[in-house]
This record gives structure tokens, sequence and C-alpha cells, in this order.
């Protein structure tokens, strides 16, 4: 039975392994000249880094996002050619009932089929991610935003779970439908859904956020590499700030970012000492004033929900383990209807 399965997915498995040694190689030379550029512009910027960074980012953009769609890409792609065809075709062609009718079992033509194809997917799939997280190390650390949804989507070992989800979720399609084609459409709609659910309506609540009261006295615009002399939060800087309304009764709501962090607050009102929403001139709400100089005057401070950069390891694991489980739970009910419901 593995034999069989193999000459079935051999010419895949080997494209697949072709390819991977392939942008090994590719991540390799170019991941050595990356950590080049960045130990001479980045480390040795002096007092212009700002500039340095931007160059550097500008140079490897391209290259840079263009590695991270393929590993988000990747469980998709084995999902929808490896894991929907796999029972579906069977199922199409009645090629299943000449292996039951070889003392094999539906249990154990299904084992088969789903270990053999599908650890292949996960390994792939996870030498893949692993490769591009190494390569990417030197420009992440300077976007310093790895929780955002495409960049963590596209590193660490989240994408080999991602890779176990679609491809048992493809079987299961397969297995439901009994047509190839249409079970690849299903996949496809499945996993869109999920990447897109999964960041901004799971993932934030995975863990409980921490809150700070961050001064407004301190904080800068991004590119600035000024700011007050002293801070309890020097690190935080302004992502946006929103005017509305006139005169006294005009507002600011100011959004904030800490370098490696994760805001999940949004935006937030211009506070007082005493917690309360400051309007007008008072709360620096004013179209002919500059805010950050106002700020720099005053003891006004914003209300944020984050999690901070050491979070990102914890939120990696408990998505890959929610992933892996989900993938565990689609194979047994893919044993459960095939001994239970297909005939």
């Amino acid at each position: 039975m593995i034999w069989l399965t193999w000459r079935q997915y051999r010419v895949q498995t080997l494209v697949a392994l072709a390819a991977l040694v392939v942008i090994a190689a590719a991540l390799l030379v170019t991941g050595i000249q990356i950590r080049d550029t960045y130990d001479s512009n980045i480390l040795g910027c002096g007092t212009d880094c700002g500039s340095a960074k931007n160059a550097f980012i500008t140079e490897y953009e391209s290259l840079y996002f263009l590695a991270t769609g393929l590993v988000i890409a990747v469980p998709g792609v084995f999902g929808i050619f490896w894991g929907a065809p796999l029972i579906a075709r069977e199922l199409e062609t009645g090629t299943h009932r000449l292996v039951w009718n070889q003392s094999i079992s539906r249990t154990h033509w299904l084992a088969v089929k789903l270990s053999a194809v599908g650890l292949s997917a996960v390994a792939v799939a996870g030498l893949l991610s692993l490769g591009v997280t190494w390569w990417a190390a030197p420009l992440d650390e300077v976007y310093s935003e790895r929780f955002t949804p495409v960049l963590f989507d596209g590193r660490g070992i989240v994408p080999l779970a991602y890779a176990a989800f679609a491809f048992t979720a493809g079987a299961c399609a397969g297995l439901l439908i009994r047509r190839t084609v249409p079970a690849m459409a299903a996949t496809l709609a499945l996993f869109v859904a999920v990447q897109v659910l999964m960041p901004f309506a799971v993932r934030p609540h995975l863990i409980a956020p921490e809150h700070a009261v961050v001064s407004l006295k301190a904080i800068t615009m991004p590119g600035d590499e000024g700011g007050a002399e002293s801070s309890a939060t020097p690190e935080w800087t302004a992502t946006n700030i929103l005017l509305s309304g006139d005169d006294d009764n005009a507002s600011l709501d100011v959004g904030v970012s800490k370098p490696g962090a994760w805001v999940v607050s949004g935006t937030g009102p211009v506070l007082d000492s005493a917690g309360r929403e400051v309007r007008g001139a008072e709360g620096c709400a004013s179209r002919d004033t500059d805010a950050i100089k106002c700020f720099a005057e005053s003891d006004l401070h914003v209300e944020v929900s984050y999690h901070p950069a050491d979070r990102y390891w914890p939120f990696q694991w408990i998505e890959t383990a929610i992933f892996l489980a989900l993938s565990g739970l689609l194979t047994g009910f893919c044993v459960w209807w095939l001994r239970r419901r297909l005939n």
C-alpha cells in the first residue's frame, strides 16, 4: 500500500523536493548578501539610521514579500492539489474498490494515504518556512512588525500546521464531495476563509492583552530620531493622529505603536491625568496646532491594549496547536465517514 501511494504521488513529491532545493539555494545566497548589507549599513548607521533602514527595506522589499507570500501560499497549494484529489480521484474512477477487495481495510487504506502524502506536505511547508524565517530575520528586525497577519502567517512554525490543516481539509472535501474539481474549489474557499478569519477574529483573543498608559509627552512620529529627553515609555511612536470637530468641541484620537509589539486597541482619545477625555486647545485639538509639540508640553496620555514582543512565540505555538488539533479532528472524521457512511 505504501509502494502504491508512492507510485501515485512520486512525481508531485519529487517536484516539490526539487523546488525546495532550488529555493533553499536561492535563500542561502541572497540571505548571506542581506546579512552583509545589514551589518555594514544598519549596525553602523550612526545618526542616520532612518535613511539607512529605508534604503535597506527598499532594496529587498520585493524579494521579502515574494518569499513571504510563497510560504503563505504553499499550504493552500498542498491542500488543493494534494489533499483534495487524494480520495476524490479514487472515488471518481472507482479504483478504491479494487484496493478494498485485496484484503486491505478501509482504515488502513486511508491511514497510509493521509500519513504518507500528508507528512510530505507538512515537511516541505515546514522546511520552507524555517528557511524563509532565517532568510528574512534582518528585514524582520528592521520592520519590527512580526505580528502583522502577512508576516505572522509566513514565519516560524505555523505554516506547517496550516499545511496539515489544508491537506486534511482537502482530503475531507474529496471524501464528502466525491468529485475532484469541486473538492479543490471547496478546499480553496475554506483555506482562504480560515486565513482571513484567524488573524482578525480569533488570534487577538488567544491571550488576554496587556494594558498601558502611554504618556504623549514623549511621543514621536515614525522616523523621528529625536524625542523627549526622558520618558517612562520612550519607545512608543504615534502611527496616526485624527482630528475631528471644531473649536472647543474638537478632539484628537491617537494611534500608537511599539517596536515588535502588537497593538490591538486601535486609536484612542486623548485623556488627562484623571482619565477624562480632553477636547479643544487643552487637548491639543486644533487645526493650527502642531500636536506633537503640544503633547510635549502637556500631561496628556492615551490608554493602549497590546501584546508585547515576547509573546510572539507563545502565539506561534498556540496557533500551531490549534491547527494541528483541527487536522486531527478532520482525520478522525474522515475515518468515521469512510467506515460508516461510504459505500
